[in-house]
């Protein structure tokens, strides 16, 4: 638990001009964020494009993320979807030497119940083999894990925490007034990543920490040390940012900073697409700053 508090970052995926994954980019990438001070790294997320790698793209990807950063960072990884049984076998089938946990997205399209997303997670942590966090995700899943199913589910020794990404302050409030010590509750909104750990988030799993991560990383700081005078200075700082980074959707608008920045293009595969030009031109005046 102690590894994955913080910032961790939503590693993106880049890629070259043929739409294939710029290995080059990813280490600059690494590089960047790892010396911006970020406290651990998760890959295979939505902001990683996960949903449109294949199994082989996915495999060097986290060999090459686990290369560059040389044992310096935690890693977690993204292992999810809506298809308990394919879940499973993606576990049993995977390599955990060097990952320290797995971040779980709750099922999409099917819109299970809470039960059916109960039943779900409990399969998961029984057969993972490291630690499990759940990811609340309800404007991508069509589904919100209440916070009575978040309480359930962190009964299991297997689960660890969750990335709430609801939106809700007050359902934040809610589990981790009733919430053991050893639960933890992770942002998963990097604009309401003040005011949840205001109420007792211990940190958050990022976008905008891919591109701005010394900032971003020194506000969670503040906040983990109670400091939220200075804190609030930097996350107005980082509110334009943020903004635009989302308009017009996830990664293309992080990607789009991160060309500005010198880091890597901002290809995305379809059926996303690139930022407009006026985005994009707001976003390099920001990052030139």
């Amino acid at each position: 638990m102690q590894q994955l508090k913080g910032t961790g970052v939503a590693l993106v995926t880049p890629f070259n001009a043929k739409h294939e994954v710029d290995y080059e980019a990813l280490t600059r990438l690494v590089k960047h964020v790892t010396d911006g001070g970020v406290n651990y790294l998760v890959v295979m997320g939505t902001t990683g494009e996960s949903v449109t790698l294949n199994k082989e793209e996915k495999k060097k990807i986290i060999a090459h993320v686990m290369s560059v950063n040389a044992g310096k960072l935690p890693i977690v990884l993204g292992i999810g979807g809506n298809n308990t049984s394919e879940i499973l076998e993606t576990i049993a089938h995977t390599d955990f030497t060097g990952i320290t946990a797995i971040l779980s997205v709750s099922p999409y399209y099917n819109k299970p119940t809470q039960e059916g997303i109960y039943q779900h997670y409990i399969k998961i942590a029984d057969a993972c083999p490291v630690p499990v966090i759940l990811y609340n995700v309800p404007g991508r899943t069509s589904s919100n894990i209440l916070p009575e199913t978040t309480l359930r589910l962190s009964k299991h020794k297997n689960i660890i925490g969750i990335k709430e990404a609801s939106g809700s302050v007050e359902q934040v409030m809610k589990i981790i007034n009733k919430k053991t010590d050893d639960f933890m509750v992770i942002s998963g909104d990097d604009a309401l990543t003040l005011p949840f750990m205001a109420v007792g988030a211990v940190g958050v799993i990022s976008v905008v920490a891919n591109s701005n991560p010394k900032t971003f990383t020194e506000m969670v700081n503040h906040c983990l040390n109670a400091d939220f005078i200075a804190a609030k200075k930097l996350h107005y700082e980082l509110l334009e940012i943020i903004d635009l980074l989302f308009i017009e959707g996830n990664p293309g608008g992080v990607k789009a900073a991160l060309k500005a920045l010198g880091i890597m293009e901002d290809y995305v595969r379809l059926p996303l697409v690139n930022v407009s030009d006026a985005t994009y031109n707001k976003l390099a005046v920001l990052m030139n700053k």
